[in-house]
């Protein structure tokens, strides 16, 4: 008998099922319309020209050797990567009260910021302290707040069905009712998996009511750059909540907006009321990652750091930036378009108006069912959409599908 026979098996995770079950298929027109990473328009991942670049920068550089990096990484890793978040005139950054955590992609981030919380927020061992994530959201989230340690997670509004964008009055609505001093994770842009963001003067609205009501902020920032092709513009609720004097966490991630998917670079930029709390905070997330994983990997990180820290390099990636960003935006045009030409039920503005790699789409779990099984369109339970999944050769295909499972499936 095995000491571990009564183990459970554990559910798939549903992004990787899905993935294994479209492998399988050997229908000749199946899309895989799921997982969440950039596709070219011949559907093939895409190693940006300036990461190969650089690749071979760091090959040729004699200099570099397999040491340990620091625990805490990369110094010029952490300091770019937080000055791409906040910004080359940043007063925090000026003021020397901002610092960052090399992680495991952005989930390390959240993962680390999400423990030294739930030791240090407000307190030692604050495991009651509610964490409040957006309805709905990445599943991970739910799933990185418990396994820190946090009992109470709950949902705030965030997405309307009827009206297919975000329902602004229930979000502020729970912030006003939330217990003070209650964390919250804000998606910083391109809502997973909306694709809706607020617009500035409703993040104004959602920064005035957190500020007043001592709510912690915890940016999930996946996507800079990716979302609008402007990295500033993506930035653009971070800077603000910074320049209002918010103490803050923000974890990044490079896998998008770099194409750096398996090489896990992440980045938490702690944004602190002084350098002397900063100093403090350091270290004990010092102590949490030298628990976790020690030391950090370099590749990934010095990829990213060179980049950024290279005129030349820092231009030349934001225009393979803004290339993939386009890419989406014309499939978001021409989708919408193509449903309106086929009379597809329903209005499909939304399309449009949401942003970034993902689309909540509105098909309900009937209709998913109906084009996965039917149509060999593989996408989420949720109607969730990766926009990069389209290409000229396939979207008219996945147009009929969805306007077909929208006519005969209710």
């Amino acid at each position: 008998m095995s000491i571990f026979s009564e183990v459970p098996q554990a559910p798939p995770v549903a992004v990787f099922k899905l993935t294994a079950d479209f492998r399988e298929d050997s229908h000749p027109q199946k899309v895989n319309l799921g997982v969440g990473a950039y596709r070219t328009d011949d559907c093939l991942p895409w190693v940006l020209p300036v990461v190969k670049k650089v690749e071979r920068l760091i090959v040729e550089d004699g200099s570099l050797n397999h040491e340990y990096l620091p625990i805490l990484g990369l110094p010029e890793f952490r300091s770019a990567s937080s000055k791409v978040a906040l910004g080359d005139d940043s007063a925090a950054i000026q003021e020397n009260r901002v610092g960052g955590v090399q992680a495991l992609g952005g989930t390390g981030a959240l993962r680390i910021g999400a423990e030294f919380l739930r030791r240090w927020y407000n307190g030692v061992n604050n495991t009651a302290t509610p964490v409040y994530v957006s309805a709905p959201t990445w599943e991970n989230h739910n799933a990185v707040f418990a396994d820190a340690g946090f009992k109470d997670i709950r949902p705030y509004h965030y997405w309307d069905a009827a009206k297919r964008g975000l329902d602004l009055s229930g979000l502020l609505d729970d912030l006003e009712k939330a217990p003070e001093h209650s964390i919250f994770v804000l998606h910083a842009c391109a809502h997973n998996p909306t694709g809706t963001d607020p617009n500035q003067e409703e993040w104004k609205k959602i920064a005035e009511i957190m500020k007043r009501r001592n709510l912690f902020v915890f940016f999930d920032s996946a996507y800079q750059g990716f979302a609008s092709g402007s990295l500033d513009k993506d930035a653009w609720a971070i800077r603000y909540f910074v320049s209002e004097g918010f103490e803050l966490f923000v974890a990044q991630s490079f896998s998008k907006n770099f194409g750096l998917y398996n090489e896990r670079v992440g980045n938490l930029t702690v944004v602190a009321r002084d350098n002397e709390n900063l100093t403090r905070i350091l270290s004990q997330m010092e102590k949490i990652v030298r628990t976790t994983w020690s030391n950090p990997p370099s590749q990934g990180a010095r990829i990213v750091s060179k980049t950024l820290n290279c005129p030349e390099l820092f231009a030349e990636w934001k225009d393979n930036v803004k290339t993939m960003a386009d890419r989406v935006l014309l499939m978001r045009d021409q989708l919408k378009a193509k449903l309106q030409a086929l009379g597809t039920p329903g209005t499909w503005d939304h399309i449009t108006q949401q942003i970034g790699m993902f689309s909540f789409t509105g098909l309900n779990p009937k209709q998913v069912e109906y084009m996965i099984k039917e149509k060999h369109v593989y996408l989420m339970a949720s109607g969730r959409i990766n926009m990069c999944g389209l290409t000229t050769k396939n979207i008219d295909y996945i147009a009929q599908s969805i306007h077909d499972a929208v006519t005969k499936v209710q």
